[in-house]
């Protein structure tokens, strides 16, 4: 799978992960795909950083990065890691 292809599915995965775990859903939908290689994808979340009341679901991110990854699985069929942001 591309970067592009994933991409291109990403709002099927976030809504999937919104109707099976929101706090997970809120941790994640704000991050840009930068890169996925090897089954691992880089996700970039400096826009949340950008206002002056700006979030860090950091470790929210870590401890649910299974939920994401397995949005990621049932709308792909790919087995994808996401890296810790």
């Amino acid at each position: 799978m591309s970067i592009d292809e994933l991409k291109d599915q990403w709002n099927s995965i976030l809504d999937d992960l919104e109707a099976t775990d929101r706090i997970a859903w809120i941790s994640y939908f704000d991050g840009r795909l930068v890169s996925l290689e090897s089954n691992h994808l880089l996700l970039d979340f400096s826009d949340a950083e950008k206002f002056a009341d700006g979030h860090d679901y950091r470790d929210v991110r870590i401890r649910k990065r299974t939920a994401i990854e397995k949005a990621i699985f049932k709308v792909t069929g790919e087995q994808i890691t996401v890296l810790p942001a």
